[in-house]
Formats: structure tokens, sequence, C-alpha cells
């Protein structure tokens, strides 16, 4: 399983360090409340040291100072870092953006007013806001750096309007409300395209999500650790699905794909232990690596016959798997494939396979019996160790090779014909097969 939650991250999450206080151009008073100022590129930045204020707090749009008026486009980082006695804040539509830290810490602050020319929110800009209950995202925003809600443990409801959104921070990092364990409610805007990567990372208080029809995909690991997401309807526009977009959604039941999407990344589903049924549209061409991978409550699958290749470890550890019907169309099980199904009772590999993996249907306890293909050239290394309920195996005649422990821990197996194309057979192949009867070796 991949890592991607680096330590870095989480203590970048959990608060950073603001800069020492920095010299501002000059101060401007607004509604009894005096904020700082640096100019920035003929424009007003609310400066690094305005953490002083508290109350209900609205930034103007435009700010004077010696006779020039200055339009107020963005908050600067560390702007109100801390400012535990902020209860509101009203950002208007001249800011385009919120810097870094802007409002991290502000335990106090209740309710916020995201402008609507805002087109990037910054790393932790609202981190550890404790006291939020709400957010609405923009339409305008394109950009939500790492972390930038996280910790927000007071947070339930968010509303994600963003239409254009395709960086949800650097790849891999992103995890925009992290922590934020009690948001149940979470919609998306009718315009949003795109659900950026880790979006909704490990919200687990999520416990259903309805993916409107404007969105065509779903980014990497979008809704990865949402243990209480137990459905999710996902539209006939969404074409794509990223790596681990629902890893580890262990109360997810059941999901239908869409049949205009094509691909599934890898890890998709894994670790959906409650997923008890799946519909894998017939547009998908390949089921990659893990897709599946420790689905233990899915009992059947039915694979679309235009996919071609089964990934690494695509269903290793659905334990609950009883049946599932690999197409013709298959020409390549890859390894682990089938690992540890121990409910599956008997499988079929199409002709057009011409390997088979290595682990790939091991310690298929339950598997009694098995077809191999007639191109299947080679058996890779444990492909069937420890299917201790195989009785019978035909070996086809394209096999050259069967790989070490291939039948280890067969026991149940008592006969076994090796084709004469075989030139090599693998240590310990059919080690412990303590029910053999009779075996043919070719000259």
């Amino acid at each position: 399983m991949k890592q991607k939650l680096t330590l870095f991250v989480i203590l970048m999450m959990a608060m950073a360090i603001p800069q020492s206080v920095k010299a501002y151009d000059f101060s401007y008073t607004y509604q009894g409340q005096t904020l700082y100022y640096n100019i920035v590129d003929g424009n007003a930045q609310v400066a690094y040291n305005a953490s002083s204020i508290s109350g209900d707090l609205e930034i103007p749009d435009t700010v004077t100072n010696s006779g020039t008026t200055y339009s107020v486009t963005s908050i600067g980082y560390s702007a109100f870092y801390g400012c535990s006695g902020l209860t509101s804040v009203t950002i208007p539509n001249s800011v385009t953006s919120i810097g870094e830290w802007a409002f991290a810490g502000c335990s106090g602050l209740t309710s916020v007013t995201i402008g609507n020319s805002v087109t990037s929110i910054g790393n932790g800009a609202f981190s550890g806001c404790s006291g939020l209950t709400s957010v609405i995202i923009p339409n305008s925003v394109t950009s939500i750096g790492e972390g930038a809600f996280s910790y927000c443990s007071g947070l339930t409801s968010v509303a994600f309007n963003a239409d254009s959104c395709t960086s949800a921070g650097t790849s891999y990092n992103n995890w925009a409300f992290y922590n934020c364990t009690n948001i149940t409610n979470f919609t998306f805007g009718n315009n949003v395209k795109i659900i950026p990567a880790y979006l909704c990372f490990g919200l687990s208080g999520l416990t259903s999500v309805i993916i409107p029809n404007s969105v065509t995909s779903i980014g990497e690991g979008a809704f990865s650790y949402c243990s209480g997401l137990t459905s999710v309807t996902i539209p006939n526009s969404v074409t794509s699905i990223g790596e681990e977009a629902f890893l580890y959604c262990t109360g997810l039941t059941s999901v239908t794909i869409p049949n205009s999407v094509t691909s599934i990344g890898e890890y998709t589903f894994s670790g959906c232990s409650g997923l008890t049924s799946v519909t894998i549209p017939d547009a998908v061409t390949s089921i990659g690596a893990y897709t599946f991978y420790g689905c233990s409550g899915l009992t059947s699958v039915t694979i679309p016959d235009a996919v071609t290749s089964i990934g690494d470890n695509a269903f290793a550890y659905c334990s609950g798997l009883t049946s599932v019907t690999i197409p013709n169309a298959v020409t390549s099980i890859g390894n682990y494939a089938f690992d540890y199904c121990s409910g599956l009772t008997s499988v079929t590999i199409p002709d057009a396979v011409t390997s088979i993996g290595n682990y790939a249907f091991d310690f298929c306890s339950g598997l009694t019996s098995v077809t191999i293909g007639n191109s299947v050239t080679s058996i890779g290394a444990y492909t069937f160790y420890g299917c201790s309920g195989l009785t019978s195996v035909t070996i086809p005649d394209a096999v050259t090779s069967i790989g070490n422990n291939a039948f280890a821990y067969c026991s149940g197996l008592t006969s076994v014909t090796i084709p004469n194309a075989v030139t090599s057979i693998g240590n310990y192949a059919f080690d412990y097969c303590s029910g053999l009867t009779s075996v043919t070796i070719p000259d």
C-alpha cells in the first residue's frame, strides 16, 4: 500500500510557525477596525502583523494612503495567525488570494465569507479554526493549498462550488480538510468539473455524497479513508476515477460505476471491506493493481468483456468472493491477482491468457477446480500455492515451464499430467502434495 501522508505534511498541518513581525507600509481604519497593509505590485495586501484584530471584521475592497487609493487584492502570509478573538470575517470580491496560514489558529472564528474573486487559498489558511462550522468555496477558486482547512474540528458542512479547481495542493500532499472528522455534509456545486485529489481525505463523518452531472473526473484519493461513507452516486458524466479514490471506505456497501467510465485507477476501492457488490462498466479495458484489494465482503464480480488485463493484487484478500468470470479478452493475470480469495471455488482461465502471474491464486483454499486456457505458456511461482481443496488440474500442452512452489501444499491434488512441452519444473513445485498418487513427467 502506498504511504503518501508524510510526517512533514502532518507537522505542517498541525500548525505553522509564523514569520517574525515585519514592517508595514501603512495602516487604514475601516468600520472601527485598523489593519496594516503592504503595497504589492501597485495593490494593497493585508500585512503580516494584523493578528491583534478581534470581533467581527469586514476587510475593505479599497484603502487610501497619502491620497492614493489601492485595491485590496490579497491577504498576506500569517496575517491573522492566532487571532483567537476574531469571530467573523468577510473577504471582499477584490481579493484574489488568501495567503498561507492567513487565519490559522483563529479558534474563535465562527463564520467566514470568501469573496467571489478568490482564486487561491494557501496552505493551512484556516487550519485550526475549531469554531468554524460551515464554509462555502466559491466557483472562482482554482487551487486549495495543503491542509487549508485542516483541524477545523467544528466544521460540519462544506459547499464546494469551485467549477475549475484542478489543483488542491501539490500532488499527493493535499488533505485540504484533514482531521475535519465532524463534516457530515459535503455538497458539490452543479458546475464542478473535477473533484480534486485528496479533497475529502479522511472525512470519517461523511455518510453519503452526490456527485453532480457536471463532474468528468474524480481525482486521486478524493474520498479515501471516508470510513463512514455508505453510499455514493457516480453520474454518467464521469469518465475516469483516480487512484485510491475510495481507498479504505470501509462502510461503503455498494457502488455502481457508470458506462461512461473508461479507466479505474490502482487502489480505487482497496480496503472497502463492506463492499458487497460492484458493477464494472463495459467500457473498462483494464483492472489496475490493488483495485479491489481487501474487499472481503465482495461475493461475486463480473468482469466486462473488454478487459484485457487484470493487475497485480486486483482482487487479493477478497475472502468472500465465491465466483468470478474472467472474460475471453484477458491476456494476462497479474501477480497475486486473486491471492487469499479463500471463498473462490472454481475458476476458468480463458484461452487468450498466455501468462499467469506469481501467487495469482495463492491460498485460494476453497478452490476445487481450475481450467487453464490452452494458450498459457508458463505457470508462475506459487501460482496455486496452498490451494488445499484443489483435487485435479489439467495443464495445457502449451506450457513450457512450471514455477517454484506452483502447486505446493495442494494436499487434495491426486494426479497430475505434465505436458510434453515442459522443459523445467521449478523447485518445490509439488511440495507437500500429500494426496498425489500418480504423476507423468515428459521425456
